[in-house]
């Protein structure tokens, strides 16, 4: 692989546009916090919904679409496709809520919903836990990714001609160095433009990045002679072609004796139907949260907050899966003995690209990892000073204080994410820990909005209640809960925690009525279970039109999947099949506008 002029020229000028986003929108973002984490609350939906799509473009997921696809085919992705039912939900039932709760953090909802020291307990535990702890894990990942593409694409790498140096008792390879100083600049730019920048920069970050992606598809194909030799030298593996799993008796998951991916009906039940809704999990949390919250926060008004999430949904799942997905089936053919797969993506890019195109690719996934780094640091810093620094150490300060905080916190949340990352040599199975420590609290995500009754203690409880149990299924019971036995202790985590929520919801007090009353008449969600607040209002109208929702809900996700599907089959070349399905997503699409104009949205 030889690296031309032409393609380090186009490197620079990525990097040069970026820098030159984060400059001109400094000055805007500093005004105030409301400015710098949410950019005024005044992006449109199309820049909203596109930064969303491009903090979950990570510079890991195609190496990680490369290894599903390898191990158990296309369906192998219903490990993270299934996550869009929870999605659907946000958009349709909670985006213009978060709009219309006025925060600037969905950690602060805990201020505005519940009330006492419970509250302000909770608040300052989640900012740290999920700012930090859980935030930098997610960082670290993310920096392990890049790291192996460094290694692939540049294997003598040398800092100044030093191959490693000793740092804090930890031995640092100058590919490390390197993404050190890559954070070092997303930081910089992050720091000087808050969510405005970072926004914006990500919407010029996902087209560069799908432009790689899409080219690489292109040339992967030629270089085999096309989709019709690609399905010829995988014809003793058809099996990789479905699009479904198939449903098993085995436990766990893995490889049937037709080669196609089986499920056991225990892990259907924990990916189908309990995951998407129970677990919290960065980009896909129940009822909205994060750095997707902070979008819809972000979004001019209700109506661009759901547009935002909408587009979001269909972008993530029906559109950015299918290069990388024949990309992936590419490599089975050239790379078919490759012991690490989801290397193979990265060398395809080295060994296929040509001049000007590698240099694209390269910026491409510079581009998939910086507006992820951008967004989680943003997210995290959001998190530490509005509901951490703010409230519980200096509340006096001046708007223009808290930016200066923020920015220099920016470069401390880097610093330690690059530092957690040198501690890591494996972190494939890190979301899954993610998920299982989460386990159960989705419920309560939900249901805060929609019953009264939900408490600060029900959050705590559902929070502790998996490090409860995760040492008893992992020590006494001799469970491999992130990996073989992943979905059962999944599926035994969730009846637990909602079992101790449950409990503690009803042992404890209520929210005060004057709270419960002031969180209605700021968000008025409606429905049942408000009546008892609700009855009391009598001049504040709740939300009606559910039956609406349910049934959006339902076409959203049809339009979603049946876009997928139908993309799918025409790019195989079933095109009767693949347009059947476009016409009944385009079907579904318009019956979600019909019923969008029956649901209330508020400018």
């Amino acid at each position: 692989m030889i690296i031309s002029s032409f393609d380090w020229l186009i490197i620079g000028l990525y990097f040069l546009i970026s820098i030159g986003i984060g400059i001109l929108m400094s000055k805007r973002a500093g005004r105030s916090t409301g400015d710098f984490f949410l950019s005024g609350r005044k992006l449109p939906w199309y820049i909203a919904g596109t930064s969303m799509v491009a903090t979950t473009f990570a510079a890991d997921t195609p190496l990680a679409v490369t290894e599903l696809v390898a191990q158990n085919g296309i369906a192998g992705n219903w490990l993270w496709w299934n996550m869009l039912f929870g999605g659907m939900l946000t958009v349709f039932f909670f985006a213009k809520l978060w709009r219309r709760a006025n925060i600037l953090t969905d950690a602060e909802f805990v201020s505005i919903r519940y009330d006492g020291k419970p509250a302000n307990f909770l608040r300052g535990f989640r900012a740290i836990y999920i700012g930090i702890f859980m935030n930098v894990i997610v960082m670290a990942w993310v920096n392990l990714a890049m790291l192996k593409i460094l290694k692939v694409m540049f294997p003598g790498l040398t800092f100044f001609g030093i191959e490693s140096v000793h740092f804090l008792g930890a031995e640092l390879s100058a590919h490390i160095i390197y993404v050190g100083l890559l954070l070092l600049f997303v930081a910089i730019y992050s720091a000087l433009s808050g969510l405005w920048g970072v926004s914006i920069t990500d919407t010029f970050q996902f087209i560069m990045a799908m432009t790689g992606s899409i080219a690489l598809a292109i040339f992967a194909l030629k270089e085999i002679g096309g989709i019709e030799s690609l399905k010829n030298s995988l014809s003793e593996s058809k099996w990789v072609f479905e699009f479904l799993p198939a449903v098993g008796k085995e436990a766990g998951t893995g490889i049937s004796s037709t080669g196609l991916l089986k499920m056991s009906i225990t892990a259907l039940v924990a990916y189908l139907g309990v995951q998407w809704w129970a677990s919290w999990y960065p980009g896909a949390e129940p009822g909205g949260g994060g750095y997707v919250a902070q979008r819809m926060m972000s979004a001019k008004d209700e109506k661009n907050s759901l547009l935002a999430t909408l587009w979001f949904q269909v972008a993530h799942y029906a559109l950015r899966p299918w290069p990388w997905v024949i990309v992936a089936l590419v490599t089975l053919v050239i790379y078919p003995a490759a012991p690490d797969r989801g290397a193979t993506y990265v060398m395809m890019i080295r060994d296929l690209m040509p001049a000007g195109l590698l240099g694209l690719l390269l910026a491409a996934f510079f581009a998939a990892y910086m507006s992820t780094i951008a967004s989680q640091t943003v997210w995290g810093t959001s998190y530490i000073i509005n509901d951490f620094y703010r409230p519980f150490i200096n509340r006096q300060s001046n708007e223009k204080t808290y930016v200066k905080v923020s920015r220099i916190t920016t470069f401390i949340l880097m610093l330690f994410s690059l530092t957690v990352t040198t501690q890591f040599e494996r972190i494939s199975d890190a979301w899954r820990l993610v998920l299982t420590l989460s386990a159960g609290i989705g419920l309560v995500l939900i249901l805060r909005w929609f019953w009264w009754r939900i408490n600060a203690w029900s959050e705590i409880s559902a929070m502790f209640a998996p490090y409860l149990i995760y040492p008893v299924l992992k020590y006494v019971f001799k469970l491999d809960v992130i990996s073989s036995d992943f979905e059962i202790c999944l599926i035994i985590i969730v009846i637990w925690s909602t079992l101790v929520w449950l409990v503690v919801t009803f042992l404890t007090p209520a929210t005060s009525n004057e709270k419960l009353k002031e969180f209605f008449s700021k968000v008025h969600p409606g429905g049942i279970g408000w009546k008892k607040i609700s009855g009391e209002l009598k001049n504040v109208k709740g939300d009606t039109g559910y039956k609406y929702l349910f049934m959006n809900w339902l076409c959203g996700c049809i339009l979603v999947m049946f876009s997928l599907f139908g993309f799918g089959k025409i790019i195989f070349h079933e095109y009767i099949h693949g347009i059947i399905y476009i016409i009944i997503a385009l079907m579904a699409g318009a019956l979600i506008i019909l019923n969008l104009k029956k649901v209330s949205l508020r400018n």
